[in-house]
């Protein structure tokens, strides 16, 4: 074992460490965080009364030939 080289490797490894850490703390914080994307919420979208009419008298008429296919 080379007591000198591994001294040498060691040293060197600090050198590096402490380059890394000197880098991130000359780091400016708020640019470092990052930039949050604010998505469209998703829902439901609302129905006019219309609409609601029209929705209304197709799901009747959609019950009642339901209704009178199983009723044959």
């Amino acid at each position: 074992m080379d007591l000198y080289r591994i001294i040498d490797d060691l040293v060197e490894e600090r050198n590096r460490v402490q380059r890394i850490i000197d880098s991130l703390e000359n780091v400016d914080v708020a640019a470092a965080k990052p930039v949050r994307v604010k998505r469209a919420r998703r829902g439901r979208k609302s129905m006019d009364a219309a609409a609601r009419k029209k929705v209304s008298e197709r799901m009747k008429l959609y019950w009642t030939n339901r209704r009178a296919s199983a009723s044959q």
